[in-house]
């Protein structure tokens, strides 16, 4: 029996991705169309995609409404190092619970699915508790700690799928060769786990980057605050939104992880294709 999928089944395939693609496409392709309209578009009862006198009166409104340099600037520094530090603490983590039997490493990978299941209302008190006594309130530094933390058990998660899709055997082959486990680990283990590291560290960077609970309640400083809670400053005093402005400022919001994962994801293609072919 052929295992091809048949014409009509293929297209019913093609169409359900199609569907869903305009599913996640919608509420951005929405965004941008609201940040291009002038106020009378914005206030008609015949809303259009395509605005009849697109404007940039939006953007400039929102700069000068609101810092938004500064806090992507503060979003940007979180964001990078808190994804850089959970990937070099995850790495070598991964590595031993997924080559490791042991109950340890059962005991982390439990720790890891039971950490994902708490909510982040239930930890915020004693989290900010905790920060105060390190005098780490308000402060970039205790947000990094706070976003490295949370985002350890997801990328941890997916490190160890990655070191368990290498094979055991080029590292015995390495060590019958005569190298050492830790020239193993960087000739041959390591530019094989390059993709997963890279796509951990991208969605740990987007975590960080779209957070904004965290950030409300530890950062007090206007000049400290990051690009998500600036955001809600387009709100007014009865929850009225300053639409044109706030659609503007959440765009821009969206370019960086666009960006990043449009040059990260053919290196993550990239990587793996050569992983494979190494293997």
């Amino acid at each position: 029996m052929s295992l091809r999928t048949s014409g009509p089944a293929r297209a019913g395939q093609y169409l359900a991705l199609l569907c869903y693609l305009v599913f996640l496409a919608f509420p951005f392709l929405w965004l941008i169309s609201t940040a291009f309209k002038p106020a009378r578009e914005l206030g008609s009862l015949h809303p259009t995609w395509i605005p009849d006198s697109p404007t940039l009166e939006n953007f400039r409104q929102a700069f000068d409404e609101q810092p938004l340099l500064r806090a992507a600037g503060n979003s940007l520094t979180v964001a990078l190092s808190a994804a850089l530090i959970a990937v070099v603490i995850a790495t070598p983590m991964a590595y031993v619970m997924a080559r490791q039997r042991s109950r340890l490493a059962t005991a982390a990978t439990g720790w890891v699915v039971v950490s994902q299941a708490f909510p982040f209302v239930l930890v915020i008190i004693p989290l900010f508790l905790v920060l105060k006594n390190l005098h780490l309130i308000n402060s970039l530094l205790g947000l990094i700690m706070v976003y490295v933390v949370w985002s350890l058990p997801f990328a941890l998660w997916m490190l160890v799928g990655y070191v368990r899709a290498v094979p055991a055997e080029l590292e015995e082959a390495a060590a019958v060769d005569g190298a050492g486990r830790l020239r193993t680990l960087v000739s041959v283990t390591a530019p094989l786990l390059a993709p997963g590291i890279v796509a951990t560290a991208m969605f740990a960077f987007i975590t960080a980057w779209n957070e904004f609970f965290f950030a409300l309640v530890l950062l007090k400083s206007p000049e400290k605050q990051t690009l998500p809670v600036i955001l809600t400053h387009f709100l007014g005093a009865e929850g009225v939104a300053d639409l044109g402005p706030l659609a503007a400022a959440a765009f821009l919001a969206t370019i960086p992880s666009l960006v990043i994962f449009a040059i990260i994801q053919r290196r993550i293609t990239g990587g793996m294709l050569a992983g494979a072919v190494k293997t």
